[in-house]
């Protein structure tokens, strides 16, 4: 009894640990700008086509609407889901309570409020000109503060930890928050640079936000719900840490490999390209560990959701991480630079895997703390394969539309008479990306009926013990 008694206080119930409502407002306002942000770019990608159908309001141009697109996508949809799902996956896998837990329920109101005033100033042309920094100087000083309290938050918490071994979760999770302040702080000295600096600087700033926020924050995701929601432990502890090491060394150099044939020096651009190439060792590593996970565990795989979604965006993840190390190669460059092959890249990534690991995760999450299962599993599994068929055709269309046009140009065709050619591809993006927000709306719908039919916060069902279970995986 005693032995018993030890166990509990040192390995306390883990649903004791999260607070509810906390996570809830994050996951809510997520699901949110999940619905709004991608829709700007299904909006925008019809001007293609169709450039007179939005009218001549200065508002509703190109220019106006794809800074919307790109950090409403960024900073709203992705980022603020992660939030909230570190706010029940740290706790749990930590031991303890969040530290200053009170703190989350101010920082999701300024963090919105934040993201409200940026998205409505880019909308009124106040724009910085850098890419996933166009938010002017004082939006970005409300997201450095956050981010840098929230980093605090979660550091103090995973010092203060029972469980002496951090899971592989809790090192991409301190990674992502401290490389992204260092990241916050090149932003702020980026108008200062010019000339070429300019364009070397913002490559890393572009990069860093991919490859050390949204990367690594998506892999705190996938290695924690992954094993959770299939129920197997992890398959390599020892592989996870060659993939957080390997990333950490090699990603910081690549941001210049999109300023190929340019004037930043060539040393530069090559150390980009070897590290661009190395990225495989964190990329296959990571993949490994993900479908080994699945061992033994395939056999159920059809009837569970948020695995689907995590193994799809693990496949995006793959094909996307082979265009982005090939291009940047400077015999692939030559033909996909400045063409929609980069677009795909883009959309495959950030997308295809990390916003579908951040909606793996959502539903995961939100039927456990409503204590009964999804609302309508056939309404998810019609939501999962609109989003597959969706950012699946959107990929392979604008793959191809981009090495048309590439081998085009190349081949001497006026830009404009290029633009013709490729037309067909844009229309066929529309219908990818209408298809991708369709799954998404369904999806959210689901979940929010699943909550309204929630049995009382204080009954809610004990989530799986994967969460608990992977920490001393081998």
């Amino acid at each position: 009894m005693a032995d018993t008694t030890a166990a509990q206080d040192a390995f306390p119930d883990p649903d004791s640990l999260i607070d509810r409502e906390l996570i809830l407002k994050w996951l809510y306002s997520g699901l949110f700008w999940l619905v709004v942000t991608p829709s700007i770019g299904v909006t925008i990608s019809s001007l293609f086509n169709y450039p007179d159908y939005l009218g001549t309001s200065q508002y509703l141009t190109f220019g106006r609407l794809r800074p919307l697109h790109i950090n409403g996508v960024i900073w709203g949809a992705f980022s603020t889901l992660f939030i909230g799902l570190c706010y029940y996956i740290v706790p749990r896998l930590a031991g303890v309570r969040v530290w200053n837990g009170q703190w989350g329920h101010w920082l999701v109101w300024v963090w919105n409020l934040g993201l409200i005033a940026g998205l409505i100033s880019l909308l009124l042309g106040y724009n910085s000109g850098f890419e996933a920094g166009e938010f002017t100087r004082p939006i970005f000083i409300v997201i450095s503060i956050v981010v840098s309290l929230l980093t605090i938050q979660f550091l103090v918490t995973i010092a203060q930890r029972r469980e002496p071994q951090l899971y592989v979760a809790l090192w991409y999770l301190i990674g992502a928050f401290v490389w992204t302040v260092m990241n916050l702080v090149l932003r702020f000295i980026l108008p200062y640079f010019a000339g070429i600096n300019s364009a070397a600087f913002h490559g890393l700033f572009l990069h860093y936000i991919v490859g050390l926020w949204i990367t690594p924050a998506g892999y705190v995701l996938i290695y924690y719900f992954l094993p959770a929601s299939v129920k197997n432990p992890l398959y390599s502890h020892k592989l996870s840490l060659v993939g957080f090491w390997s990333l950490a060394m090699f990603y910081p150099f690549v941001g210049i490999h999109h300023y190929l044939y340019s004037p930043i020096a060539d040393w530069a651009e090559t150390l980009a390209i070897i590290t661009s190439m190395l990225l495989i060792v964190p990329v296959w590593s990571v993949l490994q560990n993900f479908f080994g996970t699945m061992i033994g565990r395939w056999q159920g795989f059809g009837q569970n959701l948020p695995a689907k979604f995590l193994i799809m965006g693990s496949l995006m993840y793959l094909v996307g991480c082979f265009q982005g190390s090939t291009e940047a190669l400077r015999s692939i460059q030559q033909p996909t630079h400045f063409t929609d092959f980069v677009i795909s890249h883009s959309h495959l990534t950030v997308f295809g895997t990390f916003v579908v690991w951040a909606m793996g995760g959502t539903v995961y999450v939100l039927p456990k703390l409503a204590g009964r299962p999804l609302w309508s599993l056939k309404l998810g599994n019609w939501s999962f394969w609109l989003i597959t068929f969706g950012i699946s055709l959107m990929g392979l269309d604008l793959t191809l539309a981009g090495l048309q046009q590439g081998f085009m140009l190349m081949a001497g065709v006026e830009w404009l008479d290029s633009l013709v050619s490729i037309r067909p591809y844009w229309l066929v993006r529309t219908v990818a990306g209408a298809s991708m927000d369709i799954g998404m709306s369904l999806l959210v719908i689901n979940l929010m009926r699943t909550m309204l039919s929630a049995e009382a916060p204080h009954s809610f069902a004990r989530p799986a013990p994967g969460g608990v279970a992977v920490q001393g995986a081998p």
